[in-house]
């Protein structure tokens, strides 16, 4: 049976047609990566995360001029779930049980211009003010899972101050090369890109690139976090090298190694829930 392809059309159109505009104008094409890098795509839901929908308490926040929906599920002690970059809240659903039966209160939101909330670009500071406004209207949760781009959103905030005590990151990037890389082969785009994407982070923000990467948050936080790490060893979107290089950074975080999961489908992994569940009983 023929595997369905998930990827957007967009997308493909996009990675048929970037080298040739390369090729045609160089500095269109930087501006074109530059704008595709701060906007997510939005991929099909699966009907069994819809149905996570139907059983959650929901409720907005208004976020960069942005409504920002969130859920709730269950009661008790909250913790937090934060979704990776073109990911949703309800990616967590197989979380969502387990922690409720540990006597947990599950709470998550689409981050800007993701999943149901508006908005079509964001950045790490968008999900920093999305964090802080789940703080101020539900309180400091026990412990964060996050996933992905989600993870250096969460420490991105806590290097900025917010309190952050216990954090699962799930597969989730360090290395600011890799990240880039990660884009240039999402759409075929070459190292004249990278070059050209480096140049405009500097002169838009002062800062180089790395400047925005786990790597550097790690070093500058401003209270001390119990850290999970957990990553496949056949992660195809992020190496798990990323996760090794966060845990040289910072010793004390505990690294969880699996196999066969990949980037995503790790977060329905009944092995892995389990180990989550128990580091935040700990």
């Amino acid at each position: 049976m023929k595997k369905k392809n998930n990827t957007p059309l967009l997308l493909r159109i996009i990675r048929w047609g970037y080298p040739k505009l390369e090729r045609i104008s160089p500095t269109l094409a930087i501006r074109f990566f530059t704008a595709l890098f701060f906007t997510p795509f939005r991929y099909k839901v699966p009907q069994k995360e819809r149905k996570a929908e139907t059983f959650a308490k929901v409720f907005s926040l208004d976020v960069a001029g942005k409504k920002v929906q969130c859920y709730t599920w269950g009661e008790g002690p909250m913790v937090l779930v934060v979704h990776g970059w073109a990911g949703r809240a309800t990616q967590f659903r197989r979380f969502i049980k387990p922690l409720n039966a540990a006597g947990y209160q599950v709470i998550g939101f689409d981050g800007p211009a993701h999943g149901n909330s508006e908005g079509r670009k964001t950045d790490l500071r968008e999900f920093e003010e999305a964090l802080r406004k789940i703080y101020q209207k539900c309180g400091e949760p026990v412990a964060i899972i996050a996933h992905s781009f989600g993870g250096g959103a969460v420490l991105f905030s806590a290097m900025n101050g917010l309190h952050v005590t216990k954090l699962i990151n799930i597969s989730s990037p360090t290395i600011g090369a890799e990240i880039i890389d990660t884009y240039l082969t999402t759409i075929n785009a070459s190292e004249a890109t990278r070059a050209g994407f480096e140049k405009y982070i500097v002169t838009t923000f002062g800062r180089p690139f790395d400047d925005f990467t786990s790597s550097y948050f790690i070093r500058h936080l401003q209270h001390p976090i119990d850290l999970m790490l957990v990553h496949d060893d056949e992660d195809k979107e992020v190496n798990i090298r990323q996760a090794e290089a966060l845990q040289i950074l910072y010793p004390s975080a505990k690294l969880v190694r699996t196999s066969g999961l990949g980037h995503t489908r790790i977060l329905k992994d009944n092995s892995v829930i389990q180990r989550c569940v128990t580091f935040v009983q700990a």
